[in-house]
């Protein structure tokens, strides 16, 4: 199984949340980690934005440690076509459109992790599987 973590998902992992737990639990269960180039910009924002201190620069160290194990799809020609046909289809913002289509470029056999339940039914509406809160 191939697991595509948006941003929702992945601020889960650094961010002391309701569902961090099982966000922990679900992407340390899959060694086919993807997300899309633009969630490193979404991730260190929402960092900066929501810590400070030793709880900022622990959890961009451990960012930056954990994208190495992550594939990484980038936002070429292609994958933007993808995401703004999405978008056109189903109405979600921008950057969410961005993960769906960066998800779409992999293929079918993809599941979907997201927290956030606009992006969630968006990705259901395409066929990914989706798991998550």
């Amino acid at each position: 199984m191939t697991l595509y973590a948006d941003t929702s998902a992945l601020l889960e992992r650094y961010v002391d949340e309701v569902d961090s737990g099982f966000a922990v639990e679900f992407l340390g269960s899959d060694p086919a980690l993807v997300t899309g180039r633009h969630a490193v910009v979404e991730v260190r924002r929402n960092l900066a934005r929501l810590l400070s201190g030793t709880a900022l620069t622990e959890s961009r160290k451990a960012f930056a440690t954990d994208l190495d194990a992550f594939s990484i799809v980038e936002l070429d020609a292609a994958t933007c076509e993808l995401a703004a046909a999405i978008a056109e289809q189903t109405g979600v913002r921008t950057l969410d459109a961005l993960h769906l289509g960066a998800a779409r470029r992999l293929g079918t056999a993809v599941t979907f992790l997201t927290f956030d339940l606009r992006q969630r039914q968006a990705a259901q509406a395409l066929g990914f599987r989706v798991v998550g809160g």
